[in-house]
Parts: C-alpha cells; sequence; structure tokens
C-alpha cells in the first residue's frame, strides 16, 4: 500500500525525525519551562488539586512515586532515544553499528510506554483521546517486542549456496549467482531482497539481477564495492558460500499502462533493468524500451553483457561512459526518444540524479505518475 518496502522505509525515517522533533518539544515543555522559572524568565503558574488516584493515603503514595519513577524514565530514555536517531541519520556510522544500536531503540520504546501510561491523566482514557493513545501504544508494543525477537521477515528468509562468481575488477563489481532453497516463493524483475553473508554484519539490501527460472531455482546478485562491507565482498564471495536470503521486496515492477518505456540505469542502477531484459527475453512483447546506462567506470566484458541481453530482449539500448561522452541529461534523453511523452520512465541510480530527472521532465510535461524510481536508501 505504500507502493513498497523502499518506500515504507523513506517514511519511517522522516517518522522518526518527526516523532524526534515532538520529543525534544515535549521535553523542553516539562523541563526547559522549570529552568526558566529558576532563570527568573517566567513566573511559577498557580497549582489546582493534583489528580485524584485513590486508595487512601497509601495509594496516593504510590500514585506519587510510580509518577516520579516515570518523569525519571521518560527523561533519561529521552536523551538515549535521541542519540540512537542521531546515530540512525548520520551515514558515516559503519552499517553493522547502525544495525545493532537502532535495534535498541525498540527497548526505549516500551520505557517510553510505561512513561505515557502512568503520566497520562487518567480522565483521558475513558476518552476517545484515551482509545486511540491505548491503540497506539499496543500496535506499537507489538511491533516492539518482534523487533526485539528478530520475528521482522524471519517468514521470507530462505538459505541458499553460491554457485558461481564473476568478477568485473575495472567496475570494482562482483556478480554472484546463488542457488536457493525451495521456500523461495520466486520475484518478479525490478524486486530486491536483503542478503546475509556475515551474520556479525547483517542483512544488506540487493537488487535482484536475474529473472526467476523455476526450474534452475537460482538468482543473482551484482555487488559494486561502495563501502567496508561491499568491499570486503569483493574477496568474500565465492563458489561454496553459504547466504541467507529474505524477500522478495519493492514495487519498481515495470508494470504501468504507457505506450513505451525509458529506462535509465546510473552505475549499479543498471541490476533492476537486467532482471527485466532476461524476463523480456523469455517473454517477447510489450511495449518499445529504450534502455540508458551512463557509467564512470568502463568494462568491455560487462558492456557486452549488457549488449547481449539487450539484444535478445528487443531493447534499445544507449550507454553513455560519462568520461568519454560526458553526463547523460534530460535533453540527450529526449533527443534519442521524441515519443518520450507517451513513456513511462523507470530510474534506478543516485538520489539526486533521479530528482533532477524527475524535476525536468514533470517540468517538460510528463506526467508525475509516468516516473518510477527505486529509493535504494535503506537508512
Amino acid at each position: 500500500r505504500l507502493n513498497g518496502l523502499d518506500k515504507m522505509y523513506r517514511l519511517h525515517r522522516w517518522l522518526g525525525i518527526a516523532a524526534l522533533t515532538v520529543a525534544v518539544v515535549h521535553w523542553w515543555w516539562a523541563l526547559g519551562t522549570k529552568w526558566m522559572v529558576g532563570w527568573g524568565w517566567l513566573s511559577r503558574p498557580g497549582r489546582g488539586p493534583g489528580p485524584a488516584h485513590g486508595g487512601g493515603a497509601g495509594g496516593e503514595s504510590l500514585g506519587h512515586m510510580l509518577r516520579g519513577i516515570a518523569e525519571t524514565v521518560g527523561e533519561w530514555t529521552f536523551y538515549a532515544v535521541a542519540a540512537l536517531i542521531v546515530v540512525a541519520l548520520l551515514q558515516r556510522v559503519p552499517y553493522r553499528v547502525f544495525r545493532w544500536t537502532h535495534k535498541w531503540l525498540a527497548v526505549g520504546y516500551l520505557a517510553l510506554v510505561f512513561h505515557a501510561i502512568v503520566l497520562t491523566s487518567t480522565d483521558y482514557w475513558a476518552q476517545p483521546v484515551g482509545w486511540v493513545l491505548a491503540l497506539l501504544l499496543a500496535a506499537g508494543s507489538i511491533a516492539a517486542a518482534l523487533s526485539l525477537s528478530g520475528r521482522i521477515g524471519r517468514s521470507r528468509r530462505v538459505s541458499g549456496t553460491v554457485c558461481s562468481v564473476t568478477r568485473f575488477d575495472p567496475l570494482r563489481v562482483v556478480a554472484a549467482t546463488v542457488a536457493l532453497a525451495p521456500d523461495w516463493p520466486g520475484h518478479v524483475p525490478g524486486q530486491f531482497a536483503f542478503v546475509t553473508v556475515d551474520r556479525n554484519e547483517g542483512a544488506h539490501p540487493y537488487t535482484i539481477a536475474s529473472a526467476w527460472d523455476p526450474k534452475e531455482r537460482c538468482v543473482e546478485f551484482v555487488v559494486k564495492g561502495l563501502g567496508d562491507h561491499t568491499a570486503q565482498l569483493q574477496q568474500q564471495l565465492c563458489e561454496g558460500t553459504a547466504v541467507t536470503v529474505e524477500g522478495p521486496y519493492g514495487c519498481f515492477d515495470f508494470d504501468d499502462a504507457r505506450p513505451r518505456q525509458i529506462w535509465v540505469g546510473a552505475g549499479i542502477g543498471i541490476t533492476p533493468f537486467i532482471a527485466r531484459m532476461q524476463y523480456l527475453a523469455r517473454h517477447p512483447g510489450g511495449a518499445p524500451v529504450d534502455l540508458f546506462h551512463p557509467t564512470t567506470d568502463h568494462d568491455p566484458a560487462a558492456i557486452e553483457r549488457l549488449t547481449r541481453d539487450a539484444r535478445a530482449a528487443g531493447v534499445r539500448l544507449h550507454v553513455t561512459i560519462t568520461p568519454r561522452d560526458g553526463r547523460l541529461t534530460p535533453d540527450d534523453i529526449r533527443r534519442t526518444v521524441p515519443e518520450w511523452r507517451e513513456a513511462g520512465l523507470w530510474f534506478c541510480g543516485p538520489v539526486a540524479f533521479g530528482r533532477a530527472l524527475r524535476r525536468d521532465f514533470t517540468a517538460h510535461g510528463l506526467p508525475a505518475d509516468a516516473f518510477h524510481q527505486e529509493l535504494f536508501r535503506m537508512r
């Protein structure tokens, strides 16, 4: 319903930022105003009778103690959660560190549930605001428990074994074919999966660069050395390596009603289009396709393989070697495909490049819903 897991992660990230913002305001409202009274900036307001907790003096004492504990828990949990959210937003923090620290947010959430239940006015629970709050707290607590128990995505995980590896050293790319267990449900071209090679490192997302054949039960992943982990994979992956694959995910499935399609696969963003071309080679027909592949690095073997796939699929391939040909521009695409207004434009690659393409093409008259982009940013 959110048009793919990548879009859901984008929403998740912005909800986290919004939650942090609201929490900072809440924290300042609770403590900052007290500090400002101490500084002489504000006057202390008059207090009315406190909330009734029932149970006589013992009940009042217990209620007062619980409120004190809840306030302390809320304050210190806020500091911890704020720090964890900042860590999650810092791209320089290694993925394995982010993965471990991010899980602790679920513990912080449960502590804040206690804070909210104790400090929410008793009268609220009998009103719609209390019912909504109770529903949200219950749903969030269930989600936190699922996260802490490792159950998220478990039903989509299958074991696999690397059965072949092809290296494209000039591109710092390795293509690994993985034979999967019978539990794998299959996938459509353009989807991705989380692959675990090292349990300490955890799962990383990779686009599936092959069409599904239930007889062979193999998938291919093309990995570029862009960070510490992916650079290590260049040496780690070999025949016989055991992996765990979770998926498939994503709605980048080339499904639109436009009479033709334009594909832009920038750099390693070419992978979903490789899978789609393999599918079209087995299932010919459909809308005419122009594939643009701008790349900074050049490997004749990789280009030959891409050309072979495009020829088999009936796709017109346009390769731009940036150091030789300059940057691919929206005008270049429009000149090459005069019927671009009738096309659906499917993009996978750097986020900034995709954003610029979308802005330019929609400004020139391409409907906004005709532009499709995989937001391959999981944190």
